[in-house]
């Protein structure tokens, strides 16, 4: 592993984990008031991470953007993702500076640990759960938080995918660490990519609090890559660099799609497990565009939004009542143990986890 690489990119996670504080939220929904979609007119500025507008393999911003405004014909959806993703608007609140956007989708549970941890005032504002039509059609066991502050948008689980010419599906864990894997798994950084906190999490999950750091020194012997992002390593995956990496389960979708060699893109899930991510979305306390912003949430829960959400996005549905293509049905892989920590759970350790993890490589 090069050390020298992860200590230049060693911090907070760029895509997702920052600093802040929420206030207690539910959601917003416009299109469910009677005459919103006639009244609705302005520009609606989401923000959102790199890859959810411009990934290696497809993002689902242009389509969003083209429905979005074809319902509301007065509406401009404007996309924005800084470089600092989410960190950029939680310092902009800090510095009591103004946030240029309305919308973030693409919060993650983590994202919302560093918010409670750090920002003294609200960085979101309540919604109206009232008011959105889609909403009871959010599946339980999803949310966020116990008091539901941000809506979650679309979930997902994570796997590996690796190249089947070349090598075998590990069945375990355990498997990464023996000789027939030496070199050949490139991971995220659990620092700076979320992808590769929840390889972490998953590792800590499987193997305890006591045990996960044996693990990863086995990785480390057995010459474990660690690149600072997941389109950083899913880049080296499809150009032929590494055999084996941390991904998500979906990625057949993906390639099926855009015609790919499905031997090149197989998805293994060790033990019949992967780690369950879910993303969300909250309207900034800032945005004067409630509306707005209540009607692009709510068009984000239509089954039509999730369908494409889980074809493009390569993430599964948030509700029950999602129009997935039939490529999601064939080719969408879902863990028969999927394994995840609670915000509680996070809340209090997270830290402690990833501060643990950063010592551990750089010592190794």
């Amino acid at each position: 592993m090069d050390r020298r690489r992860f200590l230049t990119v060693a911090g907070s996670v760029s895509g997702s984990i920052v600093s802040g504080c929420v206030s207690s939220s539910q959601s917003d929904g416009a299109s469910t008031t009677t005459g919103a979609k006639e009244s609705l007119e302005g520009t609606l500025t989401v923000a959102t991470y790199e890859n959810f507008v411009d990934a290696p393999s497809s993002s689902p911003s242009p389509w969003i953007k083209n429905a979005f405004e074809k319902q509301y014909p007065d509406v401009t959806l404007k996309w924005t993702a800084p470089k600092n993703a989410f960190n950029h608007y939680v310092q902009r609140r800090q510095q009591n500076a103004e946030i240029d956007a309305d919308v973030y989708i693409g919060l993650k549970v983590p994202d919302l640990v560093r918010i409670n941890q750090k920002l003294s005032k609200p960085l979101f504002d309540p919604v109206e759960t009232s008011r959105l039509s889609n909403y009871d059609h959010i599946k339980s066991g999803y949310e966020f938080t116990p008091d539901d502050r941000v809506l979650p948008a679309f979930t997902g689980y994570q796997s590996f995918v690796y190249n089947g010419y070349e090598i075998d599906a590990p069945k375990t864990l355990e498997a990464l660490t023996e000789p027939e894997y030496q070199g050949a798994l490139t991971v995220q950084n659990a620092q700076t990519d979320n992808t590769g906190l929840y390889f972490l999490l998953w590792t800590i999950k499987e193997m305890g609090e006591d045990g996960y750091r044996d693990y990863w020194r086995d990785l480390l012997e057995n010459d474990v890559q660690i690149l600072e992002s997941w389109g950083e390593v899913y880049t080296a995956f499809t150009s032929g660099e590494t055999n084996i990496i941390t991904s998500f389960s979906n990625d057949q979708v993906y390639a099926k799609r855009a015609g790919q060699d499905l031997t090149k893109h197989q998805v293994a899930l060790p033990g019949g497990h992967g780690y369950t991510f879910i993303s969300g979305m909250g309207k900034f306390a800032t945005s004067e565009q409630s509306a707005l912003a209540t009607a692009f949430m709510d068009f984000m829960l239509t089954p039509t939004a999730q369908g494409k959400l889980a074809e493009l996005n390569v993430s599964f549905p948030i509700t029950d009542h999602a129009d997935v293509p039939t490529v999601f049905d064939e080719y969408a892989k879902k863990p028969s143990e999927p394994l995840r920590y609670t915000y509680d759970e996070l809340d209090e350790n997270l830290d402690t986890w990833q501060d643990e993890w950063a010592r551990f490589v750089v010592n190794h």
